[in-house]
């Protein structure tokens, strides 16, 4: 049989590695359709809601596995539909190869159906590579590239197939003028700084009395050495969202996350310290870090692009996290155990207490905190943890206590709704043996979750371990806007922009074949969570919380309490249910001579 430039493209992915594919079919990718039909015993095929659902499974996948996700999109619209999640991808630094269809070769230009300029489309979300295939005998050497690229420099790329090139007969590059040949693979043995700059760094962190670490999710290979160089400094680790699995919350020192969805633990010690050690991370909010010039800072990343972009460090390090620790760890002096120490974990045990009494607080009906803290209790060893944009975010960040083994993930630098459900379906692809669990906002869930559980209800029984449990949080509200009008912009609720229908998700999810409660009472919130863990079938769980809990930072400046305060007198809808329902946090924070700018 005639080999095509699709049935081409699909076996040399696969001599890549790749054996799953998320997206949705068109005209624009019929050839690659059908050579996929002709592939499906070696790449799967999964088909999502909508191309941006793809895209973000994509993204998904390779944050779970740490290879290069696959998604696949028709011409004109499903271009288009792909770029929210090739962006979530690019920001976190995820490697992902998009493969987009085009009108035929012959039309380009001509205001044709669905042609669109595609090269210009992705110029900057796929910015490492984009190319157009326009021969077959292009094809290997830009499959190769893209490929080579995304896994290298974890970077988003782009190859653009007219649909008339897909089934042309494959031609491989003859040994003539204007011919490029390409093979298959790459070695990422890890990077490491030179030994006279690992000597400089061990001075600058034996020189520290009270050292301060901040890891982020390119740490996620490297717990062991965090923490063994934690020991050897006796610092406290504070963890940025995207790192929230590096090291488990158990350790007795870690602070836990940092910033605005932190710990006040986290807070008091970037507050206090006089030297920091940044690993693997792009943390953006400067104001949650040490003052410029309080510490003497170290950062380590593998991405030169990164370094020196929050904080004045005095030394930057391009390196892989863990071989560079690795390498640093003999030349670091134990330190005795001090005060700084024991201060950081008495901060830590407080801060645990303070957020169980917060997930205490009376509520109108449930407490979200409280549906957090629950599951937290119950969380399995192996579960694979999703979060999505909105304050389910605030309580996975603060209130999950993860432990060795388990996996998470949000989207962190773009923050887009709607990316929990994918990521949980792209961990059961990835890890079919391990339970799933979305953490979802109802904004989020009414956007495209719906959909996505159609998706969920086509593959489940495909899974090792049936068990995907998406956790609505139902407050009827677009509760972080909220919030962030009140206490950024101090203006108060307007309904009309923020309330939201009230489903009956649960019941949508039985009408799939899935499972599904609705928890209003919060007595049932943890034989809940027990029921969902216990299901043989995916499961909805629609917890009706309370809109009205307040997802504070750690430390809130003078302009913050002024704002809420505002908001507050300027005639919020839910004035009276804020003050009553408002912890001793938030309090305090905006009583007179307790709050500062």
């Amino acid at each position: 049989m005639t080999q095509t430039v699709a049935d081409f493209i699909w076996n040399r992915l696969r001599q890549w590695g790749v054996s799953r594919v998320y997206g949705y079919p068109g005209d624009g990718i019929g050839g690659l359709i059908a050579a996929l039909h002709r592939q499906e015993d070696r790449i799967a095929f999964v088909q999502a809601r909508h191309e941006e659902m793809a895209a973000l499974m994509a993204s998904g996948e390779s944050r779970f596995t740490g290879d290069v996700g696959v998604c696949i999109a028709t011409s004109g619209p499903g271009a288009v539909h792909t770029l929210n999640g090739l962006y979530d991808a690019r920001l976190d630094h995820r490697p992902v190869l998009a493969l987009v269809g085009q009108q035929a070769r012959s039309v380009l230009g001509a205001h044709y159906q669905q042609d669109l300029d595609l090269q210009s489309l992705f110029k900057d979300v796929a910015g490492a590579y984009v190319e157009t295939a326009t021969v077959p005998e292009q094809v290997p050497h830009l499959i190769d590239r893209a490929y080579r690229i995304a896994k290298a420099e974890r970077r988003v790329t782009c190859i653009i197939l007219p649909n008339d090139l897909q089934i042309q007969e494959m031609r491989q590059p003859g040994m003539e003028h204007a011919m490029t040949h390409s093979g298959v693979g790459i070695d990422t043995s890890p990077a490491l700084p030179g030994a006279d700059a690992l000597q400089r760094a061990a001075a600058i962190l034996n020189g520290g009395e009270k050292v301060a670490m901040l890891v982020g999710a390119g740490a996620l290979g490297a717990t062991d050495e965090v923490i063994a160089v934690a020991e050897k400094l006796q610092a406290g680790i504070a963890k940025a969202l995207l790192g929230k699995a590096t090291v488990p919350d158990d350790i007795a020192f870690c602070t836990g996350s940092i910033g605005l969805l932190g710990t006040s633990a986290s807070w008091e010690m970037m507050r206090d310290c006089d030297t920091l050690l940044m690993i693997g991370s792009g943390f953006p909010y400067t104001e949650f870090l040490p003052k410029p010039g309080q510490a003497r800072g170290v950062q380590i990343d593998i991405d030169p692009g990164m370094l020196g972009l929050r904080y004045p460090m005095e030394l930057n390090l391009v390196g892989d996290s863990a071989a560079t620790l690795a390498a640093l760890l003999p030349l670091l002096e134990q330190k005795p155990a001090a005060s700084w120490r024991s201060t950081i974990e008495k901060n830590v045990a407080a801060s645990w207490d303070e957020l169980a009494e917060m997930a205490k607080v009376e509520a109108d009906p449930i407490n979200p905190q409280q549906v957090a803290a629950e599951l937290s209790a119950r969380l399995p060893d192996n579960a694979v943890v999703t979060a999505d944009s909105g304050t389910t975010t605030v309580w996975y960040a603060r209130n999950l206590r993860f432990r060795r083994g388990m996996m998470g993930s949000v989207s962190g630098t773009l923050a887009t709704m709607g990316c929990s459900v994918p990521y949980a379906i792209a961990a059961k692809f990835s890890h079919p043996d391990r339970p799933a669990i979305a953490l979802v906002g109802d904004g989020a869930m009414q956007m495209n979750g719906l959909g996505e559980l159609v998706t969920i209800a086509k593959y489940w029984r495909d899974w090792a371990d049936p068990r995907l449990i998406v956790m609505v949080l139902n407050n009827r509200e677009l509760a972080y806007v909220t919030w962030e009008e009140r206490i950024q912009e101090g203006d108060p609720k307007w309904p009309a922009s923020q309330n939201l229908p009230d489903l009956p998700y649960a019941e949508i999810a039985k009408l799939m074949g899935l499972d599904g409660l609705r928890v209003n009472e919060p007595g049932q919130v943890g034989p809940a969570w027990e029921r969902a863990l216990a299901a043989d079938r995916p499961f909805v769980l629609d917890m009706v919380t309370d809109p009205d809990i307040a997802p504070l930072p750690p430390h809130i400046t003078l302009k913050q309490a002024k704002g809420f305060a505002g908001a507050i007198l300027a005639g919020d809808p839910e004035a009276g249910n804020i003050v009553s329902k408002t912890t001793r946090t938030l309090l305090d924070a905006i009583l007179p001579g307790r709050a500062d700018g």
